[in-house]
C-alpha cells in the first residue's frame, strides 16, 4: 500500500515538468531550471515516500536525497540539478543575475536532467500519473 502522500508528491514533480517547459518557449530559463530542480525533488521524495513508507526531512538538496535512495544511476544528474535551487533565484548566489545568465543550452540540460529523474522513479514505482 503506497502512503497517500507520495501520489500528491508525484502530481506535483510532472506539474512542475510541464510548466518548466512551458517557460523554457518563452525564454525565461532561469525559472525554468528552478522548476527542473523542483521537479527532480519532488519526484526523489514520491520515491522516498514509497521506498521508506514515510515522509522524507525537509530540505532541497538532490544529492542528500539521492544517496538516501541509492540512485547512483542518477547521480550525475542530481548533482548538475542542485545548484539551480538558490543560483536560478538569487543575485548573489552566483555572482550573476538570474534572468540575464541563464542561457537556452542550461534550460534546455536542466529538462534532460529532470526527465531522466523523473523517468528513475516511474521505473521504480507503480506510479500511474503520467505527464
Amino acid at each position: 500500500m503506497i502512503r497517500e502522500e507520495a501520489p500528491d508528491w508525484w502530481k506535483e514533480a510532472l506539474h512542475n515538468l510541464r510548466q518548466a517547459k512551458k517557460i523554457f518557449e518563452i525564454k525565461e530559463f532561469s525559472v525554468s531550471s528552478f522548476l527542473c530542480h523542483q521537479a527532480a525533488e519532488k519526484a526523489l521524495k514520491a520515491y522516498y515516500i514509497i521506498s521508506k513508507k514515510r515522509l522524507p526531512a525537509k530540505g532541497n538538496n538532490l544529492i542528500r536525497l539521492g544517496k538516501m535512495l541509492n540512485a547512483e544511476e542518477i547521480i550525475d544528474e542530481l548533482k548538475f540539478l542542485n545548484p539551480h535551487y538558490t543560483i536560478s533565484r538569487y543575485p548573489n548566489a552566483a555572482n550573476a543575475v538570474p534572468s540575464e545568465a541563464y542561457t537556452e543550452e542550461i534550460a534546455k540540460r536542466c529538462i534532460e536532467a529532470a526527465e531522466k529523474v523523473i523517468n528513475w522513479v516511474r521505473n521504480r514505482t507503480n506510479l500511474q500519473i503520467e505527464l
